[in-house]
């Protein structure tokens, strides 16, 4: 059974078994417009177009409101809003609210028991946004072996919840998206964990060679909000002759800002950097693999005064360690851990395949089983070999251990699990209703590789 025959089966029976609860409960998906809602906040259109990347690049493709990324959406802390998303796509869709503490059916996540809206259809998403950050959206329908759905195509968006004191010391910020395009399979070998390879890659909607530079001053000061939106890739990412100022990951104040040269940005991962401008010149920000840059990922950085090409200098080695964003002390005692093992089933011919959690694959692993307010340890060890960006729905979590090295005080919604490595994470039971967490490369999710989380009463 996958995640589609899931949905169908058991759907229905989730959304039952939530009747009466306080959370609000999205419009049913219809067909056409329903003028008795009033207008919404948003709208978002899901729709087939053209992606022009630029240098006589155009792929096709499928985006909201005919842009890749989609619309930013600016949303306030606490203030509840309504989104309307129309599907004018081929397929089933739904829209997920990535790093929300949101309800379970609003969340955008079919095996929470979220609708999907049929195409052609409409639905309106009604939540109260928080916590405040670097958020986005997202399709989460399952891709399986077509490229042409899911995360592959430019179905995101960057969603900016913020707070009361959202002021920043900055003289501007800036956005920045991570995709890949154009995905075929590569049968996955020794050395090659990933399993697709893509033949362009970009910031937002345009190569390196077709890029608008970004242009300051020497002494501005610049918030770049990075976002990996990439279906399977991680990315490594540098801008020559600069160190990064770690202030955010995951939207998340970090306990200890610290300056870096080079961010290690795993898939549906975000970091806020602010940089001080003080290196005059035309650079490349880029990603530090050469022939990633090749494909596009990159884009000019220049100065005002200066003109020409844009200069690639090679960073220092990556010492990124989530650890040295945290604080020393040790982090709570968890009331109860679940030990994980991630192991990969290969599949011929193609199919994706199967990733298991201690021998079982989503839907048939049952559900983790949890009380509200206890405070619970997710420990996970990778015997797969490939890297994992585990991200967890509708809360957030606190980084406790990588490696085997204590950390705390770091939240995110998503940890990287290296190759045969591991990582614990705690979170707290405060948000009822099915919760899913899954590892973010799309491979991996439709292979199996995520499981529910329920909530139980005593």
């Amino acid at each position: 059974m996958n995640r589609r025959e899931f949905a169908v089966k058991f759907g229905s029976a989730i959304v039952g078994g939530m009747a009466g609860r306080s959370w609000s409960l999205p419009r049913s998906a219809q067909i056409g417009p329903d003028h008795s809602l009033g207008p919404a906040d948003h709208t978002l259109h899901i729709r087939p177009m053209t992606l022009d990347l630029g240098s006589g690049i155009q792929i096709r493709t499928v985006g909201y409101n005919g842009s890749v990324p989609g619309p930013v959406l600016r949303l306030k802390e606490g203030a509840p809003v309504e989104i309307d998303v129309f599907n004018d796509s081929a397929n089933p869709e739904l829209v997920h609210w990535h790093g929300l503490h949101i309800d379970s059916l609003n969340d955008g996540a079919m095996e929470e028991g979220s609708l999907m809206i049929p195409s052609p259809g409409r639905l309106r998403y009604s939540f109260t946004p928080k916590p405040a950050g670097t958020r986005w959206y997202h399709t989460h329908a399952s891709g399986g072996t077509d490229f042409s759905r899911s995360t592959y195509t430019g179905q995101f968006g960057f969603l900016i919840v913020e707070g009361a004191g959202d002021a920043g010391n900055y003289d501007r910020a800036v956005l920045l998206a991570v995709h890949h395009s154009e995905p075929t399979f590569m049968p996955m070998g020794f050395g090659q964990p990933c399993e697709v390879s893509y033949r362009y890659a970009s910031f937002n909607d345009k190569v390196l060679s077709a890029a608008e530079p970004i242009k300051v001053r020497q002494g501005e000061r610049v918030l770049f909000r990075f976002l990996n939106a990439s279906a399977t890739e991680n990315v490594v990412l540098a801008l020559p002759g600069h160190h990064f100022t770690i202030i955010a990951l995951d939207g998340n104040p970090v306990p200890h800002p610290k300056d870096v040269t080079v961010l290690s940005l795993a898939v549906a991962e975000r970091i806020d950097a602010m940089v001080e401008m003080n290196t005059p010149g035309v650079w490349i920000l880029g990603s530090t693999n050469a022939k990633e840059r090749e494909i596009g990922l990159g884009l000019p950085i220049e100065y005002a005064g200066f003109a020409g090409q844009p200069a690639w200098r090679e960073p220092p080695a990556s010492d990124w360690d989530y650890r040295s964003f945290g604080r020393t002390n040790p982090a709570l005692a968890p009331d109860e851990t679940f030990p994980m093992v991630i192991q990969r089933i290969a599949t011929p011919n193609g199919a994706p395949d199967t990733w298991t959690i201690n021998g079982r694959a989503f839907p048939n692993i049952p559900p983790l089983k949890v009380t509200q307010g206890q405070r619970y340890r997710l420990g996970f060890y990778d015997a797969s070999g490939c890297p994992h960006p585990v991200h967890l729905h509708r809360h957030s979590f606190e980084v406790v251990k990588i490696n085997g090295q204590p950390t705390s005080g770091l939240i995110k919604d998503v940890i990287n699990l290296t190759p045969y490595g591991t990582a614990e994470v705690d979170f707290v039971a405060d948000n009822p209703g099915p919760t899913l967490f899954h590892c973010h490369q799309q491979r991996h999710m439709d292979g199996g590789f995520m499981q529910l989380i329920q909530y139980v009463t005593t």
